[in-house]
């Protein structure tokens, strides 16, 4: 099985764990107590991320010094998230809101790079709020998921 379906395997997982659940920061820490740093899903997920950007399905877009990309389209199979993933070092990306929420899974790969001051493992924005996302520190990929892939960048 290749790493882009075992990669969407364990999100189709992870998805179903988290379908249903309010984004608030119970559900952050729910993640980082079930699938934190420590944790097999967590080293499974980056892993396939890091692999990802190496074999070219990963982050194969870039602008502004942002390597991204949407990897999966919200679907079925993944209870209708999406899945971007950006590869950021030490800057700010374009300001944005969440209609629906967004939970990010922060993977440092260099330094002690956090991502909203957010060290490795999850955040979880609520639905309606906005930031410029920002990795500070080193450089990062973060992992997104977007229920119904709703995001809407500020002109």
């Amino acid at each position: 099985m290749s790493t882009k379906a075992v990669f969407h395997q364990t999100l189709a997982e992870l998805t179903g764990q988290i379908a249903g659940r309010s984004l608030n920061p119970a559900l952050s820490d729910w993640l980082n107590q079930t699938h934190g740093p420590a944790t097999n899903v967590y080293q499974q997920l980056k892993n396939a991320c890091v692999e990802g950007v190496r074999e070219g399905w990963l982050c194969e877009r870039e602008g502004g010094g942002i390597r991204y990309g949407r990897v999966f389209k919200p679907e079925d199979a993944l209870h209708r998230f999406s899945v971007d993933v950006v590869d950021m070092q030490n800057l700010a990306g374009p300001h944005h809101s969440h209609p629906n929420g967004e939970i990010d899974l922060i993977m440092p790969l260099e330094g002690d790079a956090t991502f909203d001051n957010h060290p490795a493992g999850w955040c979880v924005y609520p639905p309606g709020s906005a930031h410029h996302p920002t990795v500070a520190q080193g450089r990062a990929l973060v992992l997104y998921l977007l229920p119904e892939g709703q995001i809407q960048f500020t002109r």
